[in-house]
């Protein structure tokens, strides 16, 4: 059957690798043959081949009061966080369907992490009463829905480590059990299989660590073990799913004792954090000031060789963007509409 009538099957597959990624689902409901195309894998693996994959960023972020008086801070005791969507080329900005049971703001302190066409979207706590929850629902762009899948499996576990492949894989350890207890528990969700494995262990407990993805392996950087609340520990440990096995990195991970939260992959085999008032690479190599109208960065975001900077702009004011390109060394502040200034908790950049 032909994709499009009087069109040869080959001119139909690149009429429907060119449709924007907001128009996947409309067009899956065309037809069966439209829908089978763009549901299978290689259909993406065509659009990346071709150029014509756009990176999207999404992040963890509160609504908006919009009794806001300017250059105040307003929030409610406990701020309402949804999804929102960035787009770097084109500049705009829009919000995801609420998860469903969630309609009143997503699980907080919850974790986001892209898997191909997925949105993973894990824990958290329950915005009506604050229980912790192993929730975890996938948002497919293919089709805009959600669905739920398997809990996190194990205790109830808050504040972890999470990262993912980009392709198939979400990897999950550390943080704390509800009775505070520090884990050094691990495991990996298949997002294909819709199925979790354990990992072994790793060699300490971290409690409020940060899970990034970097040069084939999962590391866990940061945290402290139950004894030591709150103070953080500089060392990190890298898990290597070739090999199955947990190791330790060489020397002090992270030059201070330091909340490890702003921890990115660069892209360019290469991490980065914010530290005092900089984008710095944790190999050393490099140190980029942020830009003076920033007060501080507590979000940073890997998007195709550069990272989103997201953060106040000048005290007492808004949440901004700025977009630095790593090879540059340059900023670029980027639009960002008063409904879409609220406080930013996490995000990641995924390529559709």
């Amino acid at each position: 059957m032909e994709l499009i009538p009087g069109l040869p099957n080959d001119i139909g597959l690149e009429c429907l690798t060119r449709l924007p990624h907001t128009a996947f689902s409309a067009a899956a409901s065309v037809c069966r043959s439209w829908k089978s195309q763009i549901s299978h894998p290689s259909f993406r693996n065509h659009r990346k081949s071709a150029g014509l994959t756009r990176r999207i960023v999404v992040m963890v972020q509160s609504q908006v009061d919009p009794n806001r008086k300017h250059g105040l801070r307003k929030y409610s005791a406990a701020p309402v966080y949804r999804l929102t969507v960035f787009e770097p080329e084109t500049g705009n900005w829009t919000e995801l369907p609420p998860i469903p049971g969630f309609s009143d703001g997503l699980p907080l302190f919850c974790q986001v992490a892209p898997v191909g066409f997925n949105l993973v979207v894990m824990g958290g706590l329950n915005p009506d009463n604050w229980e912790a929850g192993n929730f975890v629902f996938v948002f497919n762009f293919l089709s805009a829905t959600w669905r739920r899948g398997p809990d996190m499996p194990g205790c109830t576990r808050s504040f972890f480590g999470c990262a993912s492949d980009n392709e198939q894989r979400v990897f999950v350890a550390g943080g704390h059990d509800n009775e505070k207890n520090a884990l050094r528990s691990g495991m990996v969700y298949d997002v294909a299989e819709d199925e979790w494995v354990l990992l072994p262990d790793m060699a300490d407990e971290r409690d409020e660590c940060k899970g990034v993805f970097h040069c084939g392996k999962f590391y866990v950087i940061g945290g402290y073990n139950t004894l030591m609340q709150g103070q953080f520990g500089k060392s990190a440990e890298g898990f290597d799913p070739v090999t199955w096995r947990w190791g330790p990195t060489e020397g002090e991970f992270l030059g201070d004792d330091t909340c490890p939260r702003t921890c990115v992959d660069g892209g360019n085999g290469v991490m980065y954090m914010y530290q005092d008032g900089a984008v710095v690479a944790l190999d050393r190599s490099s140190r980029m000031r942020i830009p003076s109208e920033m007060d501080s960065v507590p979000c940073l975001i890997e998007c195709g060789g550069r990272l989103l900077a997201v953060g106040s702009v000048g005290f007492g004011k808004s949440h901004g963007v700025y977009v630095l390109d790593l090879e540059s060394a340059t900023w670029v502040k980027a639009d960002v509409p008063e409904e879409y200034s609220g406080h930013v908790q996490s995000g990641c950049c995924l390529e559709v």
